[in-house]
């Protein structure tokens, strides 16, 4: 028998249909082909997380329900998948469950399994958004939270100052599954109609499921303007919301560097989230300038993170041997470089 060297090749064998969804940094689907090339070590994973690939494969036979692996597998100094843990993995399945990865394991096996040195656990929005995603996918019926949500969320348009105190029955997983299916029913208008009349706990709920997915220019203005009004504690809660849009963010950046207002926590949040307007030249040397005034271990961390990402990794490297930066920033870059150097 051929030696199986990719997770794709597994599957391939065991005659399923998979998906791949990054975990990371955003709930996103990972086209296939891409998939093909990150297991072929000819890509970086294009989401690096802390030196990890984060993802969830989804893969079902014909009239069976999809089953799921949520795995955490090493990156090298290029972002390029580690093949010896890829390989320890496949091995360990193949120890397992054989040639057939839907086979059914007994308590002591499934308990073992699942805690395998190449799992994790997602956080509960990301696996709210995750559930939701992979549903809709599938075409199967969202989870028993939605048609609460569905009524909640209509009645903000039909009767605002009608709505009481009821969004505390609201679940997660129920915005979740509202928020994959904007472009159903009367969903769009209804999630844009929240920002203006529900509480802040339930637009903090829906902007941590929308950085997950891509919004339409009406909702997404809806979200700068929440953005520049709201005070700074809680303007992460609708930059992240707008992680989809580029352009807003890199406005919303320059808004925020005017004002002063660009602390770590919004830092931390357009790395990990609104990574993408960064690409922009302006919007990426205000971000940095803004980075160098944080402590010295705070810049240094951030950079590392942001750096690892593939598409910003060389204008980020270009950027070190930039001679028209600011004192402060040189003074920054000297002291990562001295970090690195320990």
């Amino acid at each position: 028998m051929t030696q199986l060297e990719t997770l794709s090749e597994f599957l391939d064998t065991a005659n399923t249909q998979f998906q791949v969804y990054d975990l990371g940094r955003r709930v996103e689907n990972i086209d296939m082909m891409l998939f093909n090339q990150i297991e072929a070590l000819k890509n970086p994973y294009p989401f690096p997380t802390q030196g990890h690939a984060q993802f969830a494969i989804v893969f079902w036979r014909e009239a069976q329900p999809p089953f799921i692996w949520f795995l955490k597998l090493p990156l090298d100094e290029q972002g390029l998948l580690s093949p010896a843990q890829r390989s320890q993995f496949i091995k360990m399945i193949l120890e397992a469950l054989g040639q057939d990865p839907t086979k059914a394991l007994s308590d002591e096996e499934q308990e073992r399994y699942a805690n395998h040195p190449f799992s994790f656990k997602p956080s509960q929005e990301k696996l709210a958004l995750f559930n939701a995603l992979v549903k809709r996918q599938l075409s199967q019926q969202p989870s028993a939270q939605y048609q609460f949500a569905a009524s909640y969320f209509a009645a903000l348009i039909a009767s605002p100052k009608k709505v009481d105190d009821s969004w505390q029955q609201l679940g997660l997983q129920g915005i979740a599954d509202i928020c994959v299916r904007l472009d159903q029913h009367n969903h769009a208008a209804e999630i844009n109609a929240a920002f203006e009349f529900a509480p802040v706990e339930v637009q903090a709920a829906i902007c941590q499921c929308l950085e997950h997915v891509t919004i339409d220019a009406v909702l997404a203005q809806t979200l700068f303007d929440k953005l520049s009004q709201a005070p700074v504690e809680h303007k992460h809660i609708y930059l992240r919301a707008l992680a989809s849009q580029a352009e807003l963010t890199q406005k919303a950046i320059k808004q925020l560097v005017n004002y002063q207002q660009l602390d770590e926590n919004l830092l931390i949040t357009i790395a990990a989230r609104n990574w993408i307007a960064l690409k922009d030249d302006q919007t990426r040397k205000l971000y940095l300038e803004v980075l160098a005034n944080q402590p010295q271990i705070f810049f240094n961390q951030v950079f590392a993170d942001i750096v690892s990402i593939p598409s910003l990794r060389q204008p980020l490297l270009l950027e070190l041997r930039n001679t028209e930066r600011s004192e402060k920033l040189s003074a920054a870059i000297g002291g990562l470089f001295k970090a690195l150097s320990q």
